[in-house]
């Protein structure tokens, strides 16, 4: 079991620097009002990554901090966690550090590696479970004890719960696509319509890829036709002559006659013989460009129908450039996308068909699961009330009855509600219950919600009974309570420090408490007591033991150390409870 051992104080509030030295078994923290007691509380939260105030800094410290060690077994889950976020083991035991600058910054430590506070939290979850009076508040609302009664009840909720949240998650997003669908109908089909208008324009003109390119060029060529044939008619003259000009002056000739000059002396010497190749290889492209010259002047013929054909045939797909893409490539590209979004919205109506029919299907579903949850919940309340009253009758409550009520709320409408017990109820992520937990403090009362119906005293003692009975169900190792003995006091007060000290024989047991009769049953009480020496208010925690503490009980009796009846008084308390042990 995982026990806190000790945690050390520095410039936290009124403490400069204490340790605090916890029992494995009940410690009780008592010491008189503003001494620092609720300090302690504090620092453990922080332990446990609470919210860092830079308002607890004591003032003129740049630093508040908490150390605490905590042992833990092997296989822990705690343990486990701790390993994951890097941290090692101090001879089985778990050193925790938290920071808090007097600027607001916070840093957490866990067994010598730095990690986020949300870590600390996780740890808390496994390590302690810390009550006092803000958390009897929270026990007043329903959801809390909603929370409370699906925590006792374990997998009998836990299980269909589990199988009731996949479900409530995927009816959401059913229903939220079903919504979308049907509210944006008139929005996607405007958008339908523009999407076939568009792809029965494309389809008209059956484009081609790359035909833009192609048909530019030609409409190029045929616009210039006579130019392009005066011009390859003049080359081919030059190149190769005029027929009808036997004393024209050509190129060829002019080559080959180069040729000839050279072909004669070309053996007398390699290099004249390189430039004679040379020559002839420009006679032979001479050649080529003429005949080709002369074919491309044969065959360009101005053909103002071809040219006609060929613009009429740009400006449609000009026009279709102009609406879906920069070129031909671009428009066929937004009509293959197109055509897909097209078959996607022209199957809305089917897919709103599928999904309202998934929809109804989850709605029966959880209509199943809700049920399973109500019945699982309503059958651990009886338990879970017949062991908190039988509790309350150990804590000077013998006549108190504690109940559940389990109800459901009528939805409007069936659409709107799932059916449980033949009825359409309200549902949420958590089912269709609605969860109070009710008293009735005496015979012949009415039970009423404990808000209502439970003074401070029966709502702590309420409190720990509840915490007593998840003790046994689903205990945690550490619990403390801070001042959850408010408003109790005599026989009730000595039998509340009776069942804390039964609680701690299964777990670690914290209680700040200004109760001696609750502060008689501890295994070890801690004094927490401040002195003035100037300006300086410093406090220390001491571990009393047998005069000191008989002297401390008479205390808070009395309010007198010295009184003889407080401090027989002190001591019967100590005897009654070392006889309960």
């Amino acid at each position: 079991m995982s026990v806190l051992e000790e945690m050390r104080i520095r410039s936290l509030g009124v403490i400069d620097d204490a340790v605090v030295e916890l029992s494995p078994g009940f410690t009780a923290v008592t010491g008189e009002t503003g001494a620092g007691k609720t300090m302690v509380v504090t620092s453990l939260g922080l332990l446990l990554g609470g919210r860092a105030d830079p308002a607890l800094v004591r003032v003129g410290a740049k630093a508040a901090v908490v150390e605490g060690r905590i042992t833990v077994s092997d296989g822990d889950a705690a343990a486990l966690r701790a390993e994951e976020a890097g941290a090692e083991l101090d001879d089985g035991a778990l050193l925790i550090s938290r920071t808090v600058s007097a600027e607001g910054r916070s840093r957490a430590h866990l067994g010598g590696r730095s990690v986020p506070v949300g870590v600390l939290t996780e740890l808390a979850d496994e390590l302690v479970a810390v009550h006092g009076q803000t958390d009897q508040q929270g026990l007043l609302k329903p959801a809390r004890q909603r929370g409370a009664l699906d925590r006792y009840a374990g997998d009998g909720v836990e299980v269909p719960h589990t199988k009731y949240a996949a479900a409530y998650r995927r009816l959401r997003a059913v229903a939220t696509e079903v919504e979308e669908l049907t509210t944006r109908a008139r929005e996607r089909a405007q958008e339908a319509d523009l999407l076939r208008f568009g792809l029965n324009e494309v389809a008209a003109v059956e484009p081609l890829p790359g035909e833009d390119v192609e048909l530019a060029a030609e409409a190029e060529r045929l616009g210039h036709a006579e130019a392009l044939a005066s011009a390859a008619s003049l080359a081919h003259t030059a190149l190769a002559g005029n027929p009808e000009d036997p004393e024209s002056v050509d190129a060829t000739t002019v080559v080959a006659a180069a040729g000839q000059a050279l072909d004669g002396v070309r053996a007398h010497d390699p290099a004249l013989a390189a430039l004679a190749d040379r020559v002839g290889e420009i006679s032979i492209l001479l050649a080529d460009v003429s005949g080709e010259l002369a074919g491309y002047a044969d065959q360009l013929d101005a053909d103002p129908v071809r040219l006609a054909v060929v613009e009429e045939r740009r400006a449609a797909l000009t026009a279709l450039t102009r609406k879906y893409g920069e070129d031909i490539a671009a428009v066929l590209a937004w009509a293959q996308e197109g055509a897909g979004r097209l078959t996607e919205l022209e199957g809305d109506d089917e897919r709103i068909g599928e999904l309202t029919a998934e929809r109804d299907a989850l709605r029966a579903e959880l209509s199943v699961l809700g049920q399973a949850l109500t019945d699982a919940r309503t059958e651990a309340a009886a338990r879970f009330a017949d062991a908190v009253t039988e509790e309350l009758a150990s804590l000077a409550m013998p006549h108190a009855r504690v109940s559940f009520a389990v109800r459901q709320t009528e939805a409007a409408d069936e659409a709107s509600g799932i059916d449980i017990g033949g009825r359409s109820v309200l549902y949420g992520p958590s089912g269709a219950d609605e969860v109070e937990l009710l008293l009735a403090p005496h015979p012949g009362a009415q039970p009423r919600p404990i808000a209502k119906g439970a003074s401070g005293g029966e709502l702590s003692r309420v409190m720990l009974a509840v915490e007593v009975v998840f003790a046994g169900s689903d205990p945690v190792p550490t619990y403390l309570f801070d001042e959850v003995d408010a408003g109790v006091g005599g026989k009730a007060a000595v039998e509340v420090g009776r069942r804390l000290a039964k609680l701690a024989r299964s777990a670690q047991v914290v209680v700040v408490t200004h109760l001696p009769q609750v502060a008689a049953f501890a295994d070890r009480q801690l004094l927490v007591e401040k002195t003035v020496d100037g300006s300086v208010t410093r406090s220390g925690v001491t571990v009393l033991e047998g005069e000191d503490r008989v002297r401390e009980l008479s205390r808070m009796l009395a309010g007198q150390e010295d009184s003889e009846t407080a401090r027989a008084h002190a001591e019967e308390l100590l005897a009654t409870a070392r006889a309960d042990g």
